[in-house]
């Protein structure tokens, strides 16, 4: 089994990277263009005189600001330990360890967004209510 096992991940780890690298260049390429579109904008300002426009915080760090749960990522996790779990009790062959692994990677991230995932969700959400309140305006 191992033997067969070794190609498929091969292949799929090679394959793997090639989206990955394009969606880095793209991603860089994407963000340096709106930099430069930011910076026009701020020098036409300038020169007529008017208020510069603030600095979006995504050019300073990079990244947009999305919410992050753990809720999604843990019913899946949960719910691949439990389709394979399930699936190899049916064939047998199999030994039950890998949907143990994704078994409890799920229930993990469950039990940590019953414990501090709200609190976190609930500050996030306190946090962008101001900035939205102002970008309507």
């Amino acid at each position: 089994m191992l033997n067969d096992l070794v190609p498929i991940v091969a292949i799929t780890f090679g394959v793997g990277f090639i989206p990955a690298i394009v969606w880095i260049i793209l991603s860089y390429r994407k963000r340096r263009r709106f930099m430069e579109l930011h910076h026009t904008e701020r020098m036409a300002a300038i020169e007529r005189g008017m208020d510069i426009p603030p600095l979006p915080i995504e050019l300073i760090d990079g990244r947009r600001r999305n919410r992050r749960t753990s809720l999604l990522p843990g019913l899946v996790w949960t719910f691949i330990g439990i389709a394979l779990l399930i699936s190899m009790r049916i064939d047998g062959d199999f030994p039950a360890l890998p949907g143990l692994v994704c078994l409890g990677i799920g229930l993990a991230y469950l039990i940590y967004y019953g414990i501090e995932g709200r609190k976190v969700e609930a500050r996030q959400l306190d946090y962008e209510m101001p900035e939205r309140s102002r970008a309507i305006e």
